[in-house]
């Protein structure tokens, strides 16, 4: 509960279709295009908060004068660092020459960032060090303007070496292996062999060096570059890119498990990973922004037009649904909706843990994430309460009391507001003995919500991935109340498989769930199990990738899902704590059918993907069984 999880990134892209004039002319600035791309990537600022960066290119530049900007930030205020850097660039130009705000023209060439085409990144340091190298945009520079590459992305690769060893085999030297700079170099050496192809085309025509440059950026195959490159992509990813010459493109993976949309008219082209975003930008309905089909490309040429089109043959639509419970905008309509669903989902197993008893059970959430699941939750309860009623005033008769029938017509779930969590709240020691007991102080309760030693207390979140929180801190908090029983429900099904498409959860001893097994094979004398798997998964992470398999489903098969959920609530309990605690999960039908357009569950089934994914979960139990206490990708 209320874990820590970083997640993936954020991408933002914006090309402006209309000369800069038309939009100085039209809405009265200049910096139209940048004010859209501050406002798009605020509003996924939730996707990523360890760094930000942005990137331009002028198209049809003076010769002699720079085309390609960057500016990327590590900074607690990333965007605002950012985007007061290009405000500096701004005033300095007005500084230089007065007359230039109202020569958008003039504006460009001596201004950073007066591009057409505008590319955002957000970043969550799921992988590497939060240090500014590893922020995005990532460029790969030449003098040739159709060779310049600009990259950001929402993805991570599964099959890193092999990319990296096929960089290698093709002759070149990358400087580091992450999939960042495979992506990127992959994508370029197939941008150089495209420009080569075209170059001797029309020189063995007769075009001189300077034609062939124009022809080049007017006939770059985008599309079949990006076939080429995402080949042997094993991973979920939205990819966003800028050629120098003014090309752009945004490719998603064929499962379609990383979120893209896109929305077009006369004037711009703008994509971006949630849909909100664009829709709060440009003032749209929902139905005006559409989603990026999974193994298709969105490629905007030079001159404005844009198509979508297939780069790799779409598999079966594996859309992350642990997105939709918990990193996603809550005002998205559709993540709204699920949310809701999600909630009323788990009431049928509430309401067995408090043997029914709703007059004594006192409803709320941690955190904030999980207000919209506890509407549903509330929805769900109010409908039950309705029955109730319905049985009980039949049980008056035909010449009801009527104080009897008011008592009956009172009912209704009771909701509170349980916990606040107090963001001024900062520990200065360091020991972590003594950090735990500031630790649990984060949150201040309501004092008087809950009767003690009446009152059930439920309390429902997103989701328990490693119950750090919950056990050091949330569960002592909340017993503060005197409750004589604490339901923590967890919105998702338990969280036994690492994600390896994006969100920080690599390491299979951080997850409760899998603590729960293990603990329960050692307390039934099926450790050999553990063995077992153990050695399968050491073989197969020897074989081809296509042949991945994952055996570690086996560690929870002798067990019900109610086994391992009791087991974690053991393991998470306090020792200190009087109250009686019960865990509550989603179940996977549950999941299934609050978020149907997102069957993305290898969270919690281990049905990953790709073979990558297989090869990542076994290679997470072996480090696990090892003692290595690091990533399986």
């Amino acid at each position: 509960m209320s874990d820590a999880i970083k997640h993936e990134c954020g991408i933002a892209l914006i090309r402006l279709r209309k000369p800069l004039s038309y939009y100085q002319e039209r809405y009265g600035s200049p910096l139209y295009g940048l004010k859209k791309l501050y406002l798009l990537m605020e509003k996924q600022h939730n996707r990523g908060q360890d760094g930000a960066g942005i990137a331009s290119i002028k198209i049809d530049p003076t010769p002699g004068l720079n085309y390609i900007d960057r500016e990327r930030s590590t900074d607690k205020q990333a965007i605002q660092k950012i985007f007061g850097k290009v405000n500096k660039g701004y005033a300095d130009a007005l500084a230089a020459d007065p007359a230039v705000a109202d020569d958008a023209s003039r504006l460009k060439e001596s201004m950073p960032f007066m591009g057409e085409v505008l590319l955002g990144h957000l970043r969550y340091a799921t992988f590497g060090r939060d240090s500014l190298e590893n922020c995005h945009p990532r460029r790969r520079l030449n003098n040739w303007m159709t060779r310049n590459l600009v990259v950001a992305g929402n993805f991570n690769m599964t099959n890193v070496d092999e990319l990296f060893d096929l960089l290698v085999s093709i002759g070149q030297h990358p400087k580091e292996r992450s999939d960042t700079m495979t992506v990127l170099e992959k994508i370029g050496h197939f941008l150089d062999v495209e420009n080569d192809r075209l170059a001797q085309i029309h020189r063995q025509l007769g075009y001189n060096d300077r034609q062939i440059t124009k022809v080049i950026s007017e006939k770059l195959d985008v599309r079949q570059i990006l076939v080429n490159s995402a080949l042997d992509f094993d991973g979920g990813y939205a990819l966003a890119g800028m050629m120098g010459h003014g090309d752009a493109f945004v490719l998603r993976d064929p499962s379609g498990i990383r979120p893209c949309h896109w929305y077009a008219d006369d004037e711009v082209v703008v994509v971006a990973s949630e849909r909100p975003a664009i829709q709060t930008a440009f003032a749209l309905r929902t139905e005006q922004v559409q989603e990026l089909r999974p193994g298709h490309a969105l490629i905007i040429r030079k001159d404005g037009t844009f198509s979508e089109e297939l780069v790799r043959e779409p598999l079966e639509k594996r859309s992350c649904s642990f997105e939709r419970i918990y990193f996603s905008r809550g005002s998205d309509r559709d993540v709204y909706k699920e949310r809701i669903a999600l909630g009323r989902s788990v009431c049928p197993a509430i309401l067995d843990a408090v043997d029914h008893d709703l007059e004594n059970t006192v409803f709320s959430f941690i955190p904030n994430t999980a207000e919209v699941a506890c509407y549903g939750m509330l929805k769900e309860m109010e409908d039950e309460l309705d029955r109730v009623k319905e049985r009980r005033i039949l049980e008056l008769g035909t010449d009801p009391d009527p104080a009897a029938l008011r008592k009956i017509l009172s009912l209704r779930p009771r909701l509170e507001k349980v916990a606040i969590k107090d963001a001024k709240l900062r520990t200065f020691i360091t020991n972590d003995d003594d950090r735990d007991d500031l630790v649990a102080h984060v949150y201040d309760i309501t004092y008087g919500t809950v009767r003690p030693g009446v009152d059930n207390l439920v309390v429902i979140d997103d989701s328990i991935v490693r119950g750090t929180t919950l056990k050091q801190s949330i569960l002592k908090m909340l017993d503060r109340l005197g409750p004589k029983q604490i339901v923590v429900v967890s919105s998702a099904p338990q969280i036994r498989y690492p994600d390896c498409y994006g969100i920080d959860m690599a390491k299979m001893g951080d997850l409760a769930a899998f603590r729960a097994a293990i603990a329960l094979l050692k307390e039934t004398k099926q450790e050999n199990i553990i063995d077992d798997v153990y050695d399968r998964a050491r073989a197969m992470v020897g074989r081809p990738l296509a042949e991945q398999e994952n055996v570690v489903k086996d560690i929870y098969k002798p067990f019900s899902a109610q086994q391992v959920s009791d087991k974690i609530a053991e393991l998470l309990t306090p020792t200190d704590i009087n109250a009686e605690v019960k865990l509550v999960f989603q179940s996977i039908e549950g999941l299934h059918a609050a978020c149907p357009e997102h069957s993305g569950d290898w969270y919690f089934t281990g049905n990953y993907p790709t073979p990558g994914g297989n090869r990542v979960v076994n290679r997470a139990f072996i480090n696990y069984v090892e003692g290595k206490n690091v990533r399986a990708y």
